[in-house]
């Protein structure tokens, strides 16, 4: 059965600064996960422009996540098995991700962001049908919460106390109850679509990515504000140039094949595109 699930993260920064500290937080967290064994290897990064969703950054990743998979799942594949294959449409303030797994080549996890100018207050961002309404769950995250649950540690933990804490460059903060009022605020409203049509465990599987989404979206977004004093003043451009720079690292980490670069001189961006290594 397809699980839908909104989840609304309301977050104490304009739809402006939420753009460059989703960037910075991106770069930053796969920097921190990517070791030689596990971790993120960026395969496909370019500017994309369709019908759909308009101009914005298209990317290509492959995740390696074996010491993060819930033991009952080892029942049913082996550690290795949660490779997962993550293609992205960022065309701010909408985006489109799509995260596959070769090995339940029948599932499948689209997640669709609408970036609003509010405190999460808006009913239906993604033009939902009466039929997709009703089988909608919606959930506000709260990233000044402090409760933790078992996909929360396997994500890791940001232990910032938001109640305490105070931006040194922007004076916000601590957040307090009823700190969603605030000036500036948006709202990430994003939808959650897996499937995982296995007979016995595909109900499961479905709860455990929602839960595991769920923990990934609250901790990437405590990330967002307890890094405000770093990333605050960057521009898109200084940030662009920083993603070269982590994915050139993340390619030395992860011993992957050269990258053939090419410049896009009617766009004014680099385009890269990983070249499959041929075994004769």
């Amino acid at each position: 059965m397809v699980q839908i699930k909104e989840f609304r993260i309301v977050m104490p920064m304009s739809l402006e600064e939420y753009q460059i500290a989703q960037m910075y937080m991106v770069l930053k967290m796969q920097q921190q996960t990517t070791t030689s064994d596990e971790g993120v290897e960026v395969l496909e990064n370019r500017s994309f422009q369709d019908n759909a969703l308009g101009k914005g950054q298209y990317t290509s990743k492959v995740y390696r996540l074996q010491s993060k998979v819930p033991a009952w799942l080892t029942t049913f594949a082996p550690a290795d098995a949660l490779t997962m294959q993550e293609e992205a449409w960022n065309a701010y303030p909408r985006c489109k991700t799509v995260i596959k797994c070769p090995y339940f080549n029948k599932f499948c996890l689209t997640i669709d962001t609408v970036h609003k100018a509010d405190n999460g207050q808006s009913e239906n961002v993604h033009g939902l049908n009466k039929e997709q309404l009703a089988a909608r769950q919606v959930e506000v995250i709260d990233i000044a919460s402090a409760a933790r649950d078992y996909w929360s540690y396997v994500v890791g933990g940001n232990s910032v106390d938001f109640s305490k804490f105070r931006s040194a460059k922007t004076g916000r903060g601590p957040l307090l109850e009823g700190w969603q009022s605030c000036d500036p605020v948006m709202t990430a409203y994003k939808l959650v679509t897996v499937d995982a049509p296995y007979w016995g465990f595909g109900n499961r599987l479905e709860q455990a990515f929602l839960a595991g989404e769920r923990a990934l979206f609250l901790e990437s977004h405590r990330n967002c504000f307890g890094w405000i004093d770093e990333w605050f003043g960057m521009t898109v451009q200084q940030l662009r140039e920083l993603e070269e720079q982590t994915n050139s690292s993340l390619d030395v980490k992860t011993s992957t094949e050269d990258l053939d670069r090419r410049w896009a001189c009617d766009k004014e961006e680099e385009v890269y595109v990983k070249k499959p290594q041929l075994k004769l």
